[in-house]
């Protein structure tokens, strides 16, 4: 009995490890893509723009927030519908997080990146009510992610239109 209880548990936090590694991964990635955020301070910014030192902080919890998230939506089951579905708007993005870095500091086009951030938060706004319905904690664990998101908006719009 002792042992299939310890089995249980590595399986959950092997699954809880790999949900939370699968988001750092792809940030980790988008950030080598996008060669790098030295833009950042070469450009002119809006009011209330942090220093770049916040962003690798912010967007690592973010990240892990994201997957510990998608790791208690996945724990109510994959076989289920809803929780697929969930889990595909997570997946979805997750690839659109992804690109947004790459359209913002790779090919410094500010008004497509913000439209791919506006793209975002309506579909990490979708993410997060999907997962409330699943399981409430897993959708307010998502709603810094949002909020983040928006105030990336902001940041975006005020950096194309102070540098267009």
């Amino acid at each position: 009995m002792s042992l299939k209880v310890q089995t249980v548990s590595l399986r959950k936090i092997i699954r809880l490890i790999v949900s939370c590694a699968i988001p750092l991964l792809v940030g980790v990635l988008a950030q080598f893509l996008s060669g790098g955020t030295e833009l950042y301070e070469t450009i002119k910014q809006p009011p209330l723009s942090p220093p770049a030192i916040v962003f690798p902080i912010v967007w690592t919890i973010l990240y892990v927030l994201m997957g510990f998230a998608a790791f208690l939506i996945y724990e109510k089951g994959f076989v289920k519908d809803y929780v697929r579905d969930a889990l595909k708007f997570y997946a979805i993005q997750l690839a659109v997080n992804f690109i947004w870095p790459i359209v913002f500091f790779r090919f410094e086009m500010f008004l497509a990146a913000f439209f791919v951030l506006v793209l975002l938060w309506v579909l990490v706004g979708i993410t997060t009510a999907k997962f409330y319905r699943i399981r409430h904690s897993a959708g307010i664990i998502m709603i810094p992610y949002w909020l983040w998101c928006t105030f990336a908006a902001y940041l975006n719009f005020g950096v194309w239109f102070l540098n267009r």
